[in-house]
């Protein structure tokens, strides 16, 4: 039974193909200061992942603070690299290209593995561990490669719908909520105070202050991690943390972090610096199955550019999101950063040994942007059909069931569900479906593209109509910035 319709009804909000409010797009940067400023926020929230998963890993490595600050310096400055590769000779999107936590659990199997046990210097250990890390990487990068250069992943995400990205997306943030508040509440006093000034300053200040909408908006993340860092020093320095457990002064201290002292003052990272990388044909095969899920979450999330016309890794997409910038500039500027200070170590460091709750309260609102942009692609599905509101919540509710069930059984015996004696094929297994988006994301394509798909009115349903001008196979797709290619380099890219 449907309802009455009147003039007097009220009107649904239109759909929107891009966010407004976006003040610059791509080709659109702000001016010099502004954009260095902007900048450099974005190398600051950079730093979270680049120093929580070398923290994380080095020190069961068997390496110490020295190896430490040396490895957070190679995957800033290779990232840094990688970074203005991808603006300049890419899909030069504004995308930073920075560390990945998928492919965390391989390289902890790596390390557990027992050809190491033999080792008795820890830092030998930590030199062969990384070495055999670098040859799985270097494996698992070929798969990428042909994926990209046969053309294969085109014709997958042909068939991507908004309804299927939605879960996939929405679960790359979400997902990440144990980054988030928990962070925070290892230091309590730092993280919490972190959290209210950010949401203050981001979103309550610029209605509050005439003119300071774009100042407070925009540089949000430098003020709100100024004064909470200035916080935690004073803390510091005043004896607060004088006596307590260590885990507690690890995460409130800003003199623990042994990044400092153990920084290089100038240091230029180089290929193979800790050795020769070394093979494992299981090892490589692991490393290849996260390499996958990546692909699968990284690209899936950049399709919904539809809506902001770029995102970024998943902290700097929060902050796309929050600033209005998505200027290739911005990231290129950030990327000058990354490589400036990871060759000068020691200033680096310093801005490296910022407490770990101050990053986690930063993500609980990046991530959170990240997670409501893939509900936003909802709006162009039918959300009163039955087969909607079953693929959604469906891949929802498995995108989060199956991969704490892995977890679960992972930090109650150690292992895996599948638990074989081939420890890289358990690795294939357990790693997919630990990840909530790869599992939420596969669910919702499966279901997508083979339920009911001949009904003529589910291309409407599943929102299919509305990307299909952003699709292009058969003709060029190539713009006029295409051709304004530095170095004339649009001649080597052949139109289809």
């Amino acid at each position: 039974m449907s309802a009455p319709k009147s003039g007097g009804d009220p009107a649904p909000h239109p759909p929107k193909e891009q966010l407004p409010d976006i003040s610059y797009c791509i080709t659109s940067p702000p001016p010099w200061p502004e954009a260095v400023l902007l900048g450099f926020q974005h190398y600051l929230v950079m730093l979270g992942t680049t120093v929580l998963i070398p923290s994380a890993l080095v020190p069961q490595m068997g390496g110490g603070n020295e190896e430490k600050a040396k490895l957070i310096q190679t995957i800033l400055f290779v990232a840094g690299l990688n970074t203005l590769l991808q603006t300049v000779f890419g899909t030069r999107l504004p995308a930073v290209i920075g560390a990945s936590y998928t492919f965390v659990p391989v390289t902890i199997s790596i390390m557990l593995s027992g050809r190491f046990n033999d080792v008795a210097d820890p830092v030998e250990r930590f030199k062969r561990i990384i070495r055999a890390t670098q040859g799985a990487l270097i494996v698992a990068s070929t798969l990428q490669i042909i994926i990209g250069f046969s053309g294969l992943w085109r014709t997958v995400v042909r068939f991507l719908s908004p309804l299927s990205a939605a879960p996939l997306v929405g679960l790359v943030g979400y997902g990440l909520y144990e980054l988030g508040f928990p962070g925070v509440a290892k230091c309590i006093e730092i993280g919490l105070p972190g959290l209210i000034i950010l949401i203050l300053i981001s979103q309550y200040m610029p209605h509050i202050i005439k003119g300071g909408k774009h100042v407070f908006a925009r540089f949000a993340v430098i003020f709100s991690v100024a004064i909470v860092w200035l916080l935690a020093f004073f803390l510091t320095i005043g004896g607060a943390y004088n006596g307590v457990g260590t885990n507690t002064q690890r995460s409130c201290r800003t003199d623990r972090s042994g990044l400092i002292s153990s920084a290089p003052w100038i240091r230029v990272p180089w290929p193979f610096q800790w050795g020769a990388p070394s093979f494992d044909a299981g090892e490589a095969f692991a490393m290849m199955m996260a390499s996958f899920v990546a692909l699968v979450e990284v690209c899936f999330t950049h399709l919904h550019r539809v809506l902001v016309k770029a995102l970024i890794s998943m902290e700097n997409a929060g902050l796309l999101a929050l600033t209005k910038v998505g200027s290739r500039r911005v990231v290129q500027i950030s990327a000058g950063f990354m490589i400036f200070f990871s060759v000068l170590g020691k200033f680096g460091a310093v801005f490296a040994s910022i407490p770990s709750p101050i990053i986690a309260a930063l993500y609980c609102l990046f991530f959170a942007y990240v997670g409501a942009g893939g509900l936003s692609l909802l709006q162009f599905c039918n959300l009163n059909s039955f087969r909607t509101l079953f693929i959604l919540g469906f891949s929802i509710f498995l995108g989060l069931s199956i991969p704490q069930y892995f977890n679960e059984h992972t930090a109650i015996k150690g292992y895996g569900p599948v638990h074989t004696g081939a420890r890289w094929f358990n690795d294939m297994v357990n790693v997919p479906f630990s990840s909530k988006a790869f599992v939420g994301g596969c669910v919702a394509y499966l279901l997508d593209t083979t339920l009911h798909k001949k009904d003529g009115s589910i291309r409407k349903d599943r929102g299919k109509h509305w990307w299909d001008r952003f699709w292009t196979f058969k003709n060029d797709p190539r713009t006029e910035e295409f051709y304004a290619l530095p170095f004339n380099l649009n001649k080597y890219f052949p139109s289809d």
